[in-house]
C-alpha cells in the first residue's frame, strides 16, 4: 500500500500531477470565488455573512443569491441546520427574484444536500432533482453534475447501490474529462464505499488510495480525509492493521480540526470506534463510540447518531451489558434506522445481534414498519451520462431520475412551503 504522508494534505502549494487541477470549491461564488476549498468553515461564515449583508446594501440580488449560497453551506457543514434551512431558502429566493436560473440551482442543490443530511431523504430526491432541473436549463454544467451527484450519493446512502453504482461510475468519467479534481475524488471515494460495504476490500483499499492520491495533488483537503478514514476502515476490517489504521485517523482528524469539518471529525471518531471495537479493546471503544455520539447529536446528524449509538450499544454488549437491554436496543434501532431509510444499516443491526448472540430480534410494531423514503424515486442504475445539453434531462426524466422539464417552474413554487 502507499502511504500518503500528512505533510501532502498540508501543504498548500502540492505540485499538479498528470495534468490534474487543483481542487476548486464552486458553492464559493462571486465575491467569494476566490475563497479555497480548504478554507475553514467557521472563517468562510464569518466572511459570507459580511458579503452578504453588502450585497443587500447595494440592492445587488445576484450577489446576495451567492453569498447565501456560502453562508447556507457553512451553517450546513458546521451542523447549524435551522440557520442552514432558512440560508439556502433565502438564496434561492432572492435567485428567483433576480431572474438568475444557475443561482437556483445552487440553493436548491445546497437544500437538498441539508435535507440529505439531516435524514429527510424524500425532501433530498425532490430538492435535487429541480436543481439538476435548473442546472441543465441554466447551462451550469457544474451545478448540474453537482446535483446529479447529490442523487447518487442520497442513493448509495440509502444502500441502494445496484442503483446508483453506474452513475457514481458516469460522473466519475465526466469529473476526469472535465479535470474537476473535487468531484473525481468525491466519485472515487463513494464507489470505493460501495465495493467495501459488499466485501471487496482489495478494490476498495485500491480506489481509497487513487482518491487519497487524488486529492493530495490536488490540494482537496477535505477529499483527503474523508480518503484517509477510508483507508483505515479497510487496513483494520481486512487485515487487522489497528495502529496503522489509528494513525491514518488521526492524520485526518488534524486536518478535520484545522478546518472546522465536524460532521467528518464526527465520522472520524465513530471510524475510531470501530477500529478499536474490531481490535477488541472495547473500554476504549465504547468510550470513543459515546464520544462520536455526542458529537453528531449537537449537528443534527440522524445517520451518524444511529451507527454510533450501534456501535456504543455492541461495545457495551462485549463489556458485559445484560443481553435484554442489548437486544431491545438493538430492536429499537433498527426500527429507527427503517423509518430512516438506511437499508444497509438496517442489514448491520441484524448482523450485530447474531454477532451478540441476541438474535432473532422481533419484528417492530405496525407504527414502526418501513416507510420508503424512495417513493419519489432513487437514481436509475441506466442513465446514460452524455455531454451536456438537452438529450441529457430528456434521458434522466425517461428514466425517472427527474421530473418532466415541463413541471419544473411549477414545482419550484412549492419551495416556498419546504
Amino acid at each position: 500500500m502507499s502511504q500518503v504522508e500528512t505533510e501532502g494534505a498540508r501543504s498548500s502549494r502540492s505540485p499538479e500531477t498528470d495534468g490534474a487541477r487543483r481542487a476548486s470549491a464552486p458553492e464559493y461564488q462571486g465575491v467569494l470565488g476566490s475563497l479555497s476549498v480548504n478554507a475553514s468553515v467557521s472563517d468562510v461564515l464569518a466572511r459570507g455573512i459580511e458579503e452578504l449583508r453588502a450585497a443587500e446594501s447595494a440592492g445587488d440580488l445576484r450577489e446576495a443569491a451567492r453569498c447565501g449560497l456560502a453562508v447556507a453551506e457553512a451553517y450546513r457543514r458546521l451542523g447549524r441546520t435551522a440557520q442552514a434551512d432558512g440560508a439556502w431558502k433565502s438564496s434561492y429566493r432572492t435567485a428567483r427574484s433576480a431572474g438568475d436560473q444557475a443561482g437556483m440551482a445552487w440553493a436548491l442543490w445546497s437544500g437538498g444536500t441539508l435535507a440529505r443530511q439531516t435524514g429527510r431523504f424524500r425532501l433530498a430526491y425532490r430538492l435535487l432533482r429541480l436543481a439538476s432541473e435548473w442546472g441543465e436549463r441554466s447551462g451550469d454544467v457544474v451545478a448540474l453534475g453537482y446535483s446529479l451527484a447529490g442523487l447518487a450519493e442520497t442513493g448509495r446512502i440509502q444502500g441502494d447501490y445496484a442503483a446508483v453504482e453506474r452513475l457514481h461510475e458516469q460522473l466519475l468519467a465526466e469529473a476526469r474529462r472535465r479535470g474537476e479534481a473535487r468531484h473525481t475524488v468525491w466519485a472515487l471515494e463513494g464507489i470505493a464505499q460501495m465495493h467495501r460495504n459488499n466485501g471487496s476490500y482489495d478494490r476498495a483499499l485500491a480506489l481509497f488510495e487513487e482518491a487519497a492520491e487524488t486529492a493530495r495533488a490536488a490540494d482537496d483537503r477535505r477529499g483527503w480525509a474523508w480518503a484517509m478514514r477510508g483507508m483505515a476502515d479497510v487496513l483494520s476490517a481486512r487485515d487487522g492493521r489497528t495502529e496503522e489504521a489509528l494513525s491514518l485517523l488521526s492524520q485526518a482528524e488534524e486536518t478535520c480540526r484545522a478546518m472546522d469539518l465536524r460532521s467528518a471529525l464526527a465520522f472520524n471518531h465513530k471510524m475510531r470506534g470501530n477500529v478499536l471495537y474490531r481490535a477488541g479493546r472495547y473500554a476504549e471503544a465504547r468510550d470513543t463510540y459515546a464520544y462520536a455520539l455526542t458529537e453528531f447529536e449537537g449537528i443534527a446528524e440522524p445517520r451518524g447518531t444511529a451507527l454510533a449509538r450501534l456501535g456504543l450499544t455492541k461495545a457495551l454488549a462485549r463489556l458485559g451489558r445484560d443481553t435484554a437491554r442489548t437486544a431491545a436496543d438493538l430492536a429499537e434501532l433498527r426500527a429507527r434506522l427503517r423509518v430512516i431509510g438506511l437499508h444497509h444499516a438496517r442489514e448491520m443491526v441484524d448482523k450485530a445481534a447474531a454477532e451478540l448472540g441476541v438474535g432473532p430480534l422481533p419484528d417492530p410494531g405496525p407504527g414502526l414498519g418501513p416507510r420508503d423514503d424512495r417513493s419519489d424515486g432513487t437514481p436509475a442504475a441506466d442513465v446514460p451520462l452524455a455531454p451536456a445539453g438537452a438529450g441529457r434531462l430528456a434521458a434522466l426524466a425517461d428514466a425517472g431520475v427527474l421530473p418532466s422539464a415541463a413541471r419544473t417552474v411549477a414545482r419550484t413554487a412549492e419551495v416556498d412551503a419546504w
